[in-house]
């Protein structure tokens, strides 16, 4: 009897610890990462659907080599996305609000070598006074991929922890850590250690790590199409590796564990699509108004993972590194999601009453961020650092209280709005 109820638990174990890693994955690595559960597995391929003969070619080579608005294009989203490009979409008021230190930001980019560190070029910089290339330099520090535009690994680690909501205490360690990092054995036995390795680790330095040369692919895992008037959702099976057990008739017993390995990796597989399908269709719902060219609303997380009956570190694994493709273009999953700073608060609940706080506020006394921040706490009861309320200042293209002063009395606006 024991055997018999232990047998289930067993065969689904089995199966998630095969899909929890398959479903992770980006589908660029999809192939891969099959490939290492088929490693020990002597009667099981793994080969790319795209790879079949069409005409004695290579079909995935004749659909590729079309040109940008092939019908490959059109019908399987495959992007490519330089670097350079992302970089200077992000150079736009208010992070750089004029033409002058978006000149000197676009030359910055410039100068910047295959790891993403800023070097000195004295020809392409010779125009600009030094004080300014480095003020503007130091704004890179908001910008995408972390790190970008510090001079070295050092100080790309210190860009990349204003990217996160720290307490002081450890952000003060952390700095501390980073500045010396050839000393680190000497703060081993501190309490704070262990938590500031730990945020470290997570930082992908150099900057440029996660790309290829000065490029990156983008495949998406969901396309959200419009159909007669009706929007569907249809995944990416065309990129989807093709999983083959051969045993040529063989009929021995020891076959049976390869047999059941190999279609714990098929039901993985197979519970990848249908949560990445599901997905879909709740982002349809949740932001069907989006996909008729309207705004994203807030959605979290939490909200999801309720609707699809999975906890959500679960749903968290299944958007990282994924993407959307429809009319509206390439869009990572994470956009489409507001994430939790405590179990009730999502950074879009926030960001909304920042906006409105900035909207009503008193034109000749603008709010500073340390005010923002204490109405906030007081609004929300979270422990947000004054850091993040710059940042998300920075994300909504609002401008802070001194330069807000400026612009409201160059506008005529000296007294509160009505």
């Amino acid at each position: 009897m024991l055997k018999q109820k232990l047998a289930p638990k067993t065969k689904i174990s089995q199966t998630l610890r095969s899909w929890l890693p398959i479903l992770q994955a980006n589908i660029e690595d999809l192939k891969e990462n099959l490939e290492k559960f088929a490693e020990e597995n002597p009667f099981l391929s793994i080969q790319d659907s795209c790879q079949t003969h069409k005409n004695g070619k290579n079909y995935y080579d004749s659909i590729y080599t079309k040109n940008a608005v092939s019908d490959f294009v059109e019908n399987y989203s495959v992007a490519k996305k330089s670097i350079y490009e992302v970089l200077n979409e992000q150079i736009i008021p208010p992070l750089f609000p004029t033409q002058h230190s978006q000149n000197i930001a676009q030359i910055i980019i410039q100068c910047l070598n295959n790891e993403g560190y800023f070097e000195y070029d004295e020809e392409l910089l010779a125009n600009f006074d030094k004080d300014d290339i480095e003020t503007i330099r130091q704004r890179f520090k908001f910008l995408e991929p972390v790190g970008v535009g510090a001079k070295d690994y050092k100080e790309a680690f210190l860009f990349a922890l204003e990217s996160i909501d720290l307490d002081d205490e450890l952000y003060d360690f952390c700095k501390m850590l980073i500045r010396d990092f050839e000393n680190i054995q000497n703060y081993t036995k501190s309490p704070l250690y262990k938590k500031a390795i730990k945020i470290i680790k997570k930082f992908s330095i150099p900057p440029f790590l996660e790309y290829f040369e000065d490029s990156k692919t983008i495949i998406p895992d969901i396309f959200i199409e419009r159909e007669n008037g009706e929007i569907k959702v249809k995944i990416n099976d065309e990129y989807y590796p093709e999983i083959s057990l051969e045993i040529d008739g063989l009929e021995h017993e020891f076959l049976t564990k390869y047999i059941k390995e190999a279609k714990n990796l098929v039901d993985a597989l197979s519970m990848r699509k249908a949560t990445l399908y599901k997905i879909g269709l709740m982002i349809v719902e949740h932001q069907y108004d989006f996909f008729l060219g309207k705004d994203i609303k807030p959605m979290t997380l939490k909200d999801l993972a309720q609707d699809l009956e999975r906890n959500a570190s679960t749903i968290s694994r299944a958007i990282a590194n994924k993407y959307l493709s429809c009319e509206r273009g390439l869009i990572p999953l994470r956009d489409f999601f507001a994430f939790g700073l405590d179990e009730d608060t999502s950074n879009t609940s926030v960001k909304e009453f920042l906006s409105q706080l900035i909207k009503n506020e008193n034109h000749a006394k603008p709010l500073s961020d340390s005010k923002l921040l204490q109405l906030i706490r007081e609004k929300f009861d979270i422990g947000i650092q004054r850091r993040t309320i710059a940042k998300y200042r920075l994300q909504l293209n609002i401008a802070g209280s001194t330069d807000r002063k400026i612009l409201y009395e160059l506008e005529g606006k000296g007294e509160k709005k009505e």
